[in-house]
């Protein structure tokens, strides 16, 4: 027997063999969205041949000797002592799931502090072993942006509690267990499998309820031992066909092949998925153009101030940026801060009601006196968050540099007006990183806050607890991964990476931590173009991953290593071979003629209907339309009869330059 392959234990004198083993799999006894580490249990689960019977078996780590089997652990803040860390994802871990605030009474919080902390239940009692014999089936989790699970349920009927696998290994579990157990996927739930033993009778019962067969399986069985791929060819056909023009559709029919039986009856084979295969072409080179100077600027405003081709002057921002004098004027028409049809009269008069309503709402959070605040969770909560926040934000950039900053003081105070702006979303990390560019690029309160509302019209839902804007743009990106680079997205789904939630970040806040800050106002402005389609910044996603297509592939890198390496690549990537990547992929995209339907539609490229944005409409990242920007306009000037005005900071001769950009 290989060693390489199990290992051989003896134990209290009876030996059994270790077929599996796999550690770094946690036991959530919380059931919260975000639970503690005290909540965490750290296991081993292995599968153990024991005479003729097989068991699963899972038993927590005991942290006095199996601390270093750890996967993550924060240091302590306070205390000198080094942990190892096998992987450090590079964020703290309260921010790599989306948190928000929530109400919570004070009778509650009393309650909670009289009863003191509660003492913690032994580990001991979680551990678990299990015959597979008495295993029913095996239910997993869905694609998306967690940790992988499987329950595990018994004969009886019992749920074992989930096992969350934080280092993958959830499918080599599953290739484990198929030496011992058939696992049939359920006709009724994709995610549940259906446990049977190694019998003609479980086997034939197996493919009866898959329906892959249009014979009676009975007798069929006999022939899958003898020669499994002659058996099943036929009936594993039905689940992937490589076919192109049978589902492209004209005037709303479906055309099909004459002859071809397979495509006749693709409508009929629900439950099945079915994979089409794009022939891309070359992918052009792209180059990027000189920025947006001022005197350019001017040429595209008439005499009363107006842009006379805002979509011409869109495009030469896409293809090449804005100089950094001109940023100040032009990221407000982009955030639909101003209009592209007014004259500047008639963004001036706009700015001087928008002042008002800006200082209208400050006033109600700034006039809560301490003993409101204290019956007021909610407000309590979101003035300790920004707090926290702002104090790390940006805090390298000579802008932000300092504890008496008053740019700090402008950041905090705008995020405080913005929960009361929207107080159903209120405050959530990740947000002041959106407005710290957009601070600095105006330097001035009112200004700030109105571009970073039109900002937030762009990705607000990124932001909602229940996550399903995320989930959405990272199953789109995964489609798109999918049409152009098939090898690429095989590898990554055998590392148990295929999820993509190493691009969580990157999606959430706009690549905001993974470029210096010189370059995120460059790859902003070209995103908040609206062009060359929606979901850019999806494609921006793509030209990433393409840059560092060999470097993981070749490299033999497995989960852990593999969101190590991306963490990695922050403030080492060059902006503007990302965007031209991306531009790259596009045109190479629109240039295919069988392109799939939902990436046509999800790049706007369908002919006849309007693009499908990677969120619900109003969250979608494309411009403003005119009547949304309207709503949203303001100018540089500030009500003089305001008592508690912005606050303007005048640059320094040093902060004026580009240098001053550095982190």
């Amino acid at each position: 027997m290989d060693k390489f392959d199990f290992l051989v234990k003896v134990m209290m004198g009876e030996q059994y063999v270790v077929a599996f083993e796999k550690d770094g799999v946690y036991l959530h006894t919380s059931a919260k969205r975000h639970p503690d580490q005290d909540s965490l249990i750290p296991g081993v689960i292995r599968i153990i041949e024991k005479g003729s019977d097989t068991l699963l078996q899972w038993t927590p780590i005991e942290e006095s000797t199996d601390a270093a089997q750890i996967m993550y652990t924060k240091k302590d803040p306070v205390g000198c002592q080094t942990e190892e860390e096998i992987f450090d994802p590079g964020y703290e871990p309260d921010w790599a799931v989306i948190s928000t605030v929530g109400t919570r009474s004070r009778a509650q919080e009393e309650t909670n502090a009289a009863s003191g902390p509660k003492s913690p239940v032994p580990r001991g009692q979680w551990a678990f072993s299990l015959s597979l014999s008495e295993l029913k089936s095996i239910r997993k989790s869905k694609p998306g942006l967690g940790w992988s699970y499987l329950i595990f349920i018994t004969k009886d009927g019992i749920s074992i509690q989930a096992l969350h696998f934080h280092r993958g290994g959830t499918k080599a579990l599953l290739k484990a267990l198929c030496k011992y157990i058939i696992l049939a996927i359920s006709p009724k739930d994709s995610r549940l499998y259906l446990v049977y033993t190694h019998d003609s009778y479980a086997l034939s019962h197996s493919f009866d309820e898959l329906q892959l067969f249009d014979e009676n399986s009975s007798n069929l069985v006999s022939r899958f031992l003898q020669d499994p791929y002659a058996a099943t060819f036929g009936g594993f056909s039905k689940v992937t066909n490589f076919f192109r023009g049978a589902l492209h559709q004209e005037d709303g029919v479906t055309q099909h092949s004459h002859g071809d039986p397979a495509a006749a009856n693709v409508e009929d084979e629900t439950g099945f998925e079915v994979i089409t295969c794009a022939r891309l072409g070359e992918r052009p080179s792209v180059q990027r153009e000189a920025p947006v100077t001022d005197q350019e600027w001017e040429q595209h405003l008439d005499p009363d101030g107006r842009v006379g081709d805002p979509i011409a002057l869109r495009r030469r921002i896409f293809a090449g940026g804005l100089s950094m004098s001109s940023r100040k004027e032009a990221w407000k028409y982009l955030l639909g801060y101003y209009s592209w049809n007014n004259t500047s009269e008639e963004n001036k008069a706009q700015v001087r009601r928008k002042t008002d309503e800006y200082f209208r709402m400050k006033l109600q959070w700034k006039s809560v006196s301490e003993e409101q605040e204290r019956r007021n969770s909610l407000l309590r909560g979101y003035r300790s968050l920004i707090e926290r926040d702002v104090s790390r934000t940006d805090r390298n950039n000579k802008f932000y540099e300092g504890s008496e900053n008053p740019g700090l003081v402008l950041l905090n105070d705008v995020l405080m007006t913005y929960c009361m702006y929207n107080f159903d979303l209120g405050y959530v990390q990740g947000m002041s990183d959106l407005l710290s560019p957009i601070l600095y690029i105006t330097q001035n309160e009112v200004d700030a806050f109105w571009c970073f509302c039109g900002f937030m019209e762009l990705v607000h839902r990124n932001f909602e607890e229940s996550q399903e804007s995320m989930k959405r743009q990272l199953s789109q990106l995964t489609l798109l991964l999918r049409v152009l680079d098939p090898p690429l997205c095989d590898f990554l789904d055998s590392k148990e990476s295929g999820s993509l939630c190493f691009c969580f970040r990157w999606i959430l806040i706009w690549f905001k931590r993974e470029f210096a800050f010189s370059e995120i106002l460059q790859l902003w402005e070209v995103l908040w173009t609206g062009l060359p389609c929606p979901n850019f910044h999806l494609l921006v996603a793509c030209g990433i991953l393409d840059a560092e297509r060999q470097a993981l592939m070749n490299s033999g890198f497995g989960f852990s290593e593999i969101l190590k390496h991306i963490n990695e690549l922050t403030m080492k990537m060059c902006v503007e071979d990302i965007i031209c990547r991306a531009e790259a992929i596009y045109r190479q995209l629109a240039a295919t003629p069988d392109l799939p339907r939902n990436v046509q539609e999800l790049l706007g490229l369908s002919e006849g209907k309007s693009p499908t944005p990677s969120t619900d409409t109003a969250s979608s990242p494309q411009p403003l339309s005119p009547s949304q920007a309207q709503e949203m306009e303001l100018t540089d000037s500030v009500s003089p009869s305001q008592p508690d005005s912005s606050i303007e900071i005048l640059p320094t001769e040093e902060a004026s330059t580009s240098q001053s950009l550095s982190p």
